[in-house]
């Protein structure tokens, strides 16, 4: 058991030695993307739990095994859902995630717009339907 630790640890750290400057700076991109399962919502960057180290040491191998971000952003993503990513896919599921902002933004648009045509008309009596009052009641 403590063999098996300590050649998993010299692998990993042989790993870590052989990346470029720009491999790390992939890597360190895409920890910044993928969100920690256990933790739930920060990066892997930052999260400080041993799946957080798990899944930075697979991203590492991921990039030596020469996969590009796209194809380890959809590695995670179909290994641990959608949700481990911080940004995520467009897709048919995730339309509205991704739609519902721009949604709203026309809604209350639609809404400032209509409220502005009713001031705008009542201030100017337009609106008003109802007929003259005569100054007079001629009935009594």
């Amino acid at each position: 058991m403590i063999r098996a630790a300590i050649l998993a640890l010299v692998l990993t750290a042989g790993a870590a030695a052989a990346q470029t400057p720009a491999d790390e700076a992939r890597a360190r991109a895409l920890d910044a993307e993928i969100r920690c399962v256990v933790c739930e919502n920060e990066p892997i960057s930052q999260s400080t739990a041993s799946m957080a180290a798990d899944m930075r040491a697979l991203v590492r191998e991921r990039i030596a095994a020469g996969d590009s971000d796209a194809e380890i952003r959809a590695f995670f993503a179909d290994r641990y859902g959608d949700f481990v990513l911080l940004r995520p896919r467009v897709s048919a599921g995730t339309w509205a995630l991704w739609g519902a902002p721009l949604a709203l933004l026309v809604l209350a648009a639609f809404a400032a717009a209509s409220l502005l045509r009713r001031k705008a008309e009542a201030g100017a009596g337009i609106g008003e339907d109802a007929a003259p009052v005569p100054e007079h009641d001629e009935d009594r």
